[in-house]
């Protein structure tokens, strides 16, 4: 397999140049935003320069609300481009000019064979078991017929072998005899997608072609054009596609959605970012690998050549570890457009006590949309509904007893000043009256909660306030 050194010799300019060419007929889904975060560290980890093409040359699906949100999606995952994003669409006239160029030099041919004379002609060579071969090739084209478009196609070698040194995917080789000759004009002047993809590589100095093994097939015809313009082919590295948790191609069913679906189910684009670099990549056994690490160790010899499969509880894992470690403040910001989707008004007290109750939600989130559930217990309307399992510590005897002695030891509004003063508080009182804590915390914890999922009771209670707890735990106690 080559190795990085090995690569060195596509670098045209002293410069790693690598590209993202996604075609817009639909948004930045998962596969798409893997392969230009694959082709983005390989460029942005050596100082090069990392490029976004616009495969647009079908009109007919062409779509500017997905090219917006392709970019959308890059710029949410923080996969900057060097200049504006390339139209190849904007770039057709090129195109054209590179296949007259062939055309000029004998290898490309006119061909008038179209319709129903092409299928025909398809499916015997299929039937016969050989080349598909248009009987213009190799006719004086000053005999085609007059005032009838014609298609450009590529005079592709007959014989021999067609051979690919492949980064991840290693030498493959493809027998010529299954390449036939290959539109590169068609009858109406618009350039075919292998011609434009090897004239806009050329141009912009792509050195690294990074992108899905689907793509493999047509790397072979490609090469042949490179060769036949005595241009050098950019390294070629096919990336397996990533399949579904059952090894099923990859689908809706199994999570294969728009990076902005992703976003909407409160991933973080640091989480979903690390997650993607270890489907399909790995550095040892590394699971948590931040964007500066992930630019230092990121290499094509460590693709497998094996698909990785979509896990959406490994995703949540890594992005909780991301979760937990956002700052108070973007906690806040990010959390909050979540919690007023679930109807909550973030008035001035309720916004206060979700960002007081910051630092001990963001660990309990896997994602942003987790926060609603977390935080509920801040937003309860008073008096508190206590029913089921948290209405058994307070039917005890002298359960409000204890909440009137809590309340008074936690008079003092000093205490109150950290999550950790208060517990203290409590451990006291429940030395003060030799009892377990299990006397104090549950009837506490169902006084201020009224069962929903909560932290510590010192966040608790320094999430609400003094005013707001106390006021919850007197609705019990009267």
């Amino acid at each position: 397999m080559p190795t990085d050194a090995n690569n060195a010799r596509h670098d045209r300019a002293g410069k790693i140049v690598t590209r993202f060419a996604p075609s817009p007929t639909g948004y930045l889904h998962i596969g798409g935003a893997r392969t230009a975060l694959f082709n983005w560290l390989y460029a942005r980890g050596r100082g090069g320069e990392f490029h976004l093409r616009i495969e647009d040359t079908d009109r007919a699906r062409h779509s500017e609300d997905a090219v917006a949100a392709i970019i959308d999606g890059l710029t949410w995952l923080g996969l900057d481009w060097d200049g504006e994003p390339v139209s190849q669409y904007g770039r057709r006239n090129r195109h054209v000019e590179i296949a007259n160029q062939l055309l000029g030099e004998g290898k490309a041919y006119k061909c008038w064979l179209a319709g129903d004379d092409l299928v025909a002609a398809r499916e015997e060579a299929k039937k016969s078991g050989v080349r598909f071969e248009s009987p213009w090739r190799d006719r004086d084209p000053s005999n085609g017929p007059a005032d009838v478009p014609f298609a450009v196609r590529f005079r592709a070698p007959q014989d021999g072998e067609t051979a690919i040194n492949d980064s991840v995917q290693g030498a493959v080789r493809f027998p010529n005899s299954a390449l036939d000759d290959l539109v590169i004009l068609r009858s109406d002047g618009n350039p075919t997608y292998n011609l434009a993809v090897v004239v806009d590589d050329h141009d912009m100095g792509v050195t690294h072609a990074i992108r899905g093994d689907d793509h493999l097939n047509n790397a072979a015809r490609q090469q042949q054009i490179y060769d036949a313009l005595g241009w050098p082919s950019p390294q070629f590295a096919h990336v397996p596609l990533i399949h579904g948790a059952d090894g099923a191609k990859l689908s809706k069913r199994h999570g294969a959605l728009g990076v902005e679906a992703y976003r909407d189910m409160g991933f973080l684009p640091e989480g979903l970012a690390n997650y993607l670099i270890r489907l399909g990549w790995s550095h040892g056994d590394e699971e948590i690998i931040p964007r500066d690490k992930a630019l230092e160790w990121f290499d094509l010899k460590a693709v497998k050549k094996a698909p990785a499969r979509l896990d959406l509880e490994k995703l949540r894992s890594i992005n909780a570890h991301y979760m937990a470690q956002l700052s108070d403040d973007a906690f806040f910001e990010k959390a909050s457009p979540f919690v007023s989707e679930t109807g909550i008004n973030l008035d001035t007290e309720n916004a206060r006590r979700l960002r007081r109750a910051a630092p001990f939600l963001k660990a309990r989130c896997a994602t942003l949309s987790d926060a609603p559930a977390a935080a509920a217990y801040l937003f309860l309307t008073r008096p508190l509904v206590i029913e089921g399992k948290a209405a058994k510590p307070l039917a005890k005897e002298g359960a409000r007893e204890m909440l009137a002695a809590i309340e008074s030891a936690l008079g003092d509004d000093a205490l109150w000043l950290s999550p950790e003063l208060l517990d203290e508080a409590l451990k006291a009182l429940a030395e003060e009256k030799n009892v377990g804590f299990g006397a104090v915390g549950p009837p506490l914890r169902a006084a201020l909660t009224a069962g929903k999922p909560s932290p510590g009771l010192g966040e608790v209670l320094y999430s609400l306030g003094p005013d707001e707890a106390r006021a919850r735990i007197r609705d019990i106690i009267h």
